[in-house]
């Protein structure tokens, strides 16, 4: 009996460091395929790679615009800066009638704004200035190069459009048709010949991004409000990425610091609550490359905060630890112990904060909310990390039988300890 018995531990203690070596490797193998990932995917806003913020406000006017102006405004301007070849742009609502727009990593931000910022009302009129037909008779747009190798924007109307530019055309030959752009005149071509397919050129003093971007423009439709620049910021690439810099500097030293107070403190327990940490922020990483967040320097510091808080929430179930092992416990009753009692204090604090970070969520905008989001995330993720990573390493780590010395777990004593029991 006493030989089976010792057979059977033997076994267990076994499968415990299989299972112990098994779950680092494929969290470390997680890790590497997840950080590849994370490197090319995640987005990074303006102040870690420069780019272009503007906040747009709708013009009072005399006809007040629908309820859903700002929204199709909204639409209209993604579709310009999606057109335009922008990645990752970001185009939020904040109060009732303002935009706020940020393009990262641009190369010409006056150029951008040209294309986002105009109305784009297109007019076609006659002699006496009674509009003929409008851009939203408009089908496709585009640009071409004149007999003369001047960049010109050329013009397809629909099937209404068409029929009104035929009879206009007839109705004006010999005479101009003026083109209006803004209330700007661009050009006033005269009319040589009846136009039935619908087609025309506009001409003007155009360089061939000027065409292009205008093209764009007329392509997207014309803006339901007027908006005007409250404010504009650009930011270097350079800043951007000596921002960037300096943020992973102070993650790397700030986490390094982390790792030698645990191991210091908690020895074995804290190497293992530092993996535990590592594999968290490839988490936290991953989630919210997964969700198409954008990382901007308050993120950071959310993501810091999180940190700060899986740390925390360690150190508690460490110091229960201590106690429980000093109360006579072993090493595996005490672990257990730890855990099922530091449960409710460790989550109290987590969703304290979680209910303000998401009022954060719900009523911030910007900046506050990329801090409420990455903070979200971590916390979530810290607890999962806290709660069931660290504490299955250190189940199988203890069940493996090749650490029993206390003073190795961070307990004042000496001699070995036993693995199982009460």
């Amino acid at each position: 009996m006493k030989t089976k018995g010792r057979k059977g531990r033997t076994n267990l203690t076994r499968k415990s460091l299989a299972f112990f070596l098994g779950l680092i490797v494929i969290l470390s193998g997680f890790s590497w395929f997840a950080y590849n990932e994370i490197e090319s995917d995640l987005n990074l806003g303006l102040d870690l790679v420069g780019g272009v913020y503007v906040l747009l406000e709708a013009r009072e006017t005399e006809d007040k615009p629908g309820e859903d102006a700002i929204e199709r405004a909204m639409t209209i301007i993604r579709n310009r800066i999606d057109e335009f070849g922008v990645t990752e742009p970001l185009i939020q609502r904040e109060g009732e009638n303002r935009i706020r727009v940020e393009l990262p990593d641009i190369d010409d931000p006056s150029r951008a704004m040209e294309v986002i910022g105009r109305t784009a009302v297109l007019n076609f009129t006659d002699p006496e200035g009674e509009i003929l037909l409008t851009g939203a008779n408009l089908e496709e747009a585009g640009y071409d190069y004149g007999p003369h190798g001047n960049p010109v924007v050329t013009i397809e109307f629909d099937r209404e459009g068409t029929q009104k530019f035929a009879e206009a055309t007839q109705n004006l030959l010999g005479q101009p048709i003026s083109i209006y752009l803004d209330d700007e005149l661009v050009s006033s071509p005269v009319v040589e010949n009846v136009i039935t397919d619908g087609n025309a050129i506009i001409r003007g003093d155009f360089t061939a991004d000027e065409a292009s971007d205008l093209a764009l423009i007329l392509r997207s439709g014309a803006l339901p409000v007027e908006l005007v620049e409250l404010e504009t910021r650009t930011i270097g690439p350079t800043l951007g990425a000596e921002s960037r810099d300096r943020s992973m500097n102070a993650g790397i030293i700030g986490l390094s610091l982390l790792f030698l107070f645990m191991l210091a403190v908690y020895r074995i327990i804290g190497a293992v609550a530092s993996f535990a940490l590592g594999i968290y922020i490839v988490l936290v990483m991953s989630v919210l490359t997964a969700i198409n967040a954008t990382l901007t320097l308050p993120g950071i510091a959310g993501l810091i905060l999180s940190i700060g808080m899986a740390v925390d929430a360690n150190v508690i179930i460490f110091e229960r630890f201590k106690e429980e092992f000093r109360g006579g416990k072993t090493l595996r009753s005490a672990v257990e112990a730890a855990f099922r009692n530091a449960l409710s204090t460790i989550l109290d604090a987590n969703i304290t904060t979680l209910i303000a970070a998401f009022v954060l969520i719900y009523f911030g905008t910007g900046p506050v909310r990329g801090f409420a989001v990455t903070l979200s995330v971590g916390i979530l993720t810290s607890m999962f990390t806290a709660i069931v990573l660290t504490r299955y390493l250190l189940r199988f780590l203890i069940g493996a039988n090749i650490i029993t010395n206390p003073k190795l777990f961070g307990v004042r004593g000496s001699g070995n300890v036993k693995i199982s029991g009460n």
